[in-house]
């Protein structure tokens, strides 16, 4: 296995430690490959001023994704829930790391709860699905568009145009900025994106070497869980554009499945919590569909980061 690895990342200082984390975990299991970092821009860092609903699916992973297939990069580092539910032609997952923190958190200038926001106050998020749950759990609160890295939108979070935002706790945990952290908002409550939390590699199908490299970091019950999540937008359509989200949780052999989805034609969001076997996890996503059928949510084209 000795030998040079390229592995292709985005150059924001989350990215970059991700993929830190990554590499750090390969090379236990490879103490003689050599990895070298590229740093490649995505279409979605060069628009950091644009509404995130209008980058369309798979903005920050293209360009690396193309750079895979080239072969100019070996591996690919990406949060999980960038990535499209169906994976492009030539490339699959070859590891779904452990997850971190699913959730995601609350940060504002007060310190407080959601639950105990002021009337009124202006909550930053460009996630449609944020948005939706932000506006059932609190709908006197304005939810206000944010765009730009962690860092950016924390500072933006307490400065003249917002009074705070809505993030991923995997983000600041990983960048030591937990501190931060207003609230941790129940993933069962406010259901996080499919896959949040956790890091992908992935690598080209026919490249076996690359695969036997990433395969000890593997982790197979978060794999299982992503998998019922990414289903579930599956089932739903793969051109996603309703908010949605799925949170995945599993205990020996049996999985639960809890499922947010705000349809067009509803008036109110529907959230359902789904059990079974943690082997079958597209069943599992396609109960949870049936269930919001019932509901009167349905079944339209959908999700939201």
């Amino acid at each position: 296995m000795a030998g040079v690895v390229r592995v292709g990342t985005r150059g924001s200082r989350l990215a970059l430690r991700q993929t830190d984390q990554v590499i750090r975990q390969l090379l236990a299991a490879h103490p003689d490959v050599e990895f070298q970092v590229v740093t490649i821009t995505t279409s979605g860092d060069r628009r950091a001023d644009a509404p995130l609903p209008t980058l369309g699916v798979g903005a920050f992973i293209k360009e690396i994704e193309r750079s895979l297939l080239e072969g100019s990069i070996d591996l690919a580092v990406h949060s999980l829930k960038d990535l499209p539910t169906r994976i492009t032609d030539g490339l699959t997952l070859g590891a779904v790391l452990r997850r971190g923190d699913p959730r995601d958190v609350l940060v504002n200038k007060w310190g407080c709860t959601l639950a105990q926001l002021p009337a009124g106050a202006r909550i930053g998020t460009s996630s449609p699905r944020r948005e939706a749950q932000v506006k059932h759990l609190r709908p006197d609160v304005q939810v206000v568009p944010i765009r730009g890295n962690v860092e950016t939108r924390l500072e933006k979070s307490v400065g003249a145009d917002y009074d705070g935002a809505v993030l991923a706790a995997a983000g600041l945990d990983r960048l030591g900025m937990a501190d931060r952290v207003s609230e941790y908002l129940e993933p069962t409550e406010f259901v996080p994106a499919p896959g949040q939390g956790a890091l992908a590699v992935e690598v080209r199908s026919d490249d076996s070497r690359a695969l036997e490299i990433v395969s000890p970091a593997d982790h197979g019950n978060t794999r299982r869980e992503v998998t019922c999540e990414r289903a579930f937008l599956e089932e739903l359509g793969s051109g996603c554009s309703l908010p949605a989200g799925a949170y995945a949780t599993t205990e020996d052999d049996r999985m639960e499945l809890t499922v947010f989805l705000e349809p067009s034609s509803a008036t109110h969001p529907a959230r359902v919590t789904v059990q079974g076997d943690s082997g079958q996890p597209e069943e599992l996503a396609q109960d949870a569909c049936r269930e919001l059928g019932v509901l009167g949510a349905g079944t339209e084209s959908g999700h939201g980061r």
